[in-house]
């Protein structure tokens, strides 16, 4: 079986196909999908065997929780608890864009995909073939990078194609990403006024500051 490259126009996504990315994912497969930064891999998070799938193909250590992007800030309400003024702030200001925010997950939220963390890492993205998948789907998606263990993330669906082959059923050609630089992670699981930067990416450490002062 080989992959199918399905061309999907990076600014106005066709309906039907992206009706057929989610029935992809529906099945339980995995899809390779353009991002802010990089092609990413994504299955419906609650499919726990397509979950499995994910860690499988990146050779991925079980104690790395898995990103997940939303359609809006509306849905992180629902799938984390805890939620503060740090989080509605750095929402507002870097959303959509390449900011991932890690809060603690709300109870809807299969142990697996937090890693048995309790925590979930979470992103609107600024692709908007990447929102009209997670509405039509009516769930998040997983959005870890779409590259082989120690292989370089994928600003291109043919990079995505040269490392996985069929491994995977479905690779959305967007075109080129508009970053090559990973997202910044924030972690503002620690409580009330407490925040970590974990990874400085597209958005400087400064620029998360600025925004978090009182």
């Amino acid at each position: 079986m080989h992959a199918e490259v399905l061309r999907i126009n990076p600014d106005e996504p066709e309906p039907a196909l992206i009706d057929r990315v989610v029935e992809c994912l529906n099945s339980g497969n995995v899809a390779a999908l353009p991002t802010d930064t990089f092609y990413g891999l994504a299955v419906d998070p609650v499919n726990l065997r397509a979950v499995d799938r994910i860690y499988e193909l990146k050779t991925r250590a079980r104690h790395k929780p898995l990103s997940l992007l939303i359609a809006d800030v509306s849905q992180a309400y629902e799938l984390a608890r805890g939620i503060d003024m740090a989080f509605d702030r750095l929402a507002e200001r870097f959303w959509p864009g390449p900011l991932t925010i890690i809060v603690k997950a709300g109870s809807k939220l299969p142990l697996r995909v937090t890693a048995n963390t309790g925590n979930v890492a979470l992103r609107v993205p600024e692709v908007p073939i990447c929102r009209a998948v997670i509405e039509k789907l009516g769930l998040p998606i997983t959005a870890t990078s779409a590259n082989l263990h120690g292989s370089p993330e994928c600003t291109r669906a043919r990079s995505v194609l040269e490392q996985f082959g069929d491994k995977i059923p479905m690779i959305v050609d967007g075109g080129p990403t508009s970053r090559s630089m990973a997202t910044t992670i924030v972690d503002l699981s620690g409580g009330p006024n407490s925040w970590m930067i974990l990874r400085e990416g597209a958005i400087p450490t400064h620029e998360i500051a600025l925004t978090l002062q009182p």
